[in-house]
């Protein structure tokens, strides 16, 4: 009986050590449970940042987008809209007298004549000069003020240049020529002067001659 005794006792001291061992084994393992939970949490943050920088991809070009889009637009419709000014390489330009009997001054028509592509516009006045043999004389705007004309391709519009009549019986200032340039043009046309053939002289204190707006041609000065 001494024997088993011996031996259930010797027996409960390994259970128990087994026992006392498998505890510590459970509570080694559960520190190495932690690592494990933060590894499969690290990479849903990452995922949430990436969404957010697709949105924020996405919304950027299509402002930017839009904006350009409304913009050539508004080009468009600008570009489009008016009549370009008349140049004077597309009008064809020619004068005439239109100077009536009884009149005190004498008259000539100039007209401009559309023979561009497309519609264009002419301001009030064009700039005249006489060529004579005592100079050139610049003529003097009436100050009549009716606005631009519209020229319509192959349309044309003339106005009229005023000058005295020379009926001093002398051999006056004879004139050789007319130097027409469209209104806010550079380049000018020689033309042959269809008028009388002198002006009186005069003791230059003005201008004798005159330049009615677009668009006058036989209303005189």
């Amino acid at each position: 009986m001494r024997v088993h005794k011996i031996t259930f006792a010797a027996l409960a001291v390994a259970a128990g050590l087994s026992l006392t061992a498998c505890q510590n084994g459970d509570d080694a393992a559960a520190p190495g449970g932690g690592p494990s939970s933060a590894s499969t949490a690290s990479p849903s943050a990452p995922s949430t940042t990436g969404g957010a920088d697709q949105v924020g991809g996405k919304g950027s070009p299509t402002v930017a987008g839009g904006k350009g889009t409304a913009a050539g637009t508004g080009s468009d419709k600008g570009g489009a809209s008016g009549s370009d000014k008349c140049r004077t390489g597309d009008l064809e330009i020619t004068a005439i007298d239109s100077t009536i009997g009884g009149d005190t001054d004498g008259t000539v028509a100039v007209q401009f004549k559309n023979r561009g592509s497309r519609d264009c516009t002419l301001s009030e006045y064009a700039g005249v000069d006489l060529k004579t043999n005592a100079g050139s004389i610049s003529a003097k705007r009436t100050g009549q003020h009716p606005g631009p004309t519209t020229l319509k391709k192959g349309a044309a519009v003339s106005f009229g240049v005023t000058y005295p009549l020379n009926t001093s019986g002398g051999s006056g200032v004879r004139v050789t020529g007319l130097v027409v340039t469209p209104p806010d043009e550079t380049k000018s046309v020689s033309l042959a002067w269809p008028g009388a053939a002198t002006l009186p002289v005069t003791d230059g204190s003005g201008s004798p001659v005159k330049v009615g707006p677009i668009g006058s041609a036989g209303q005189g000065g």
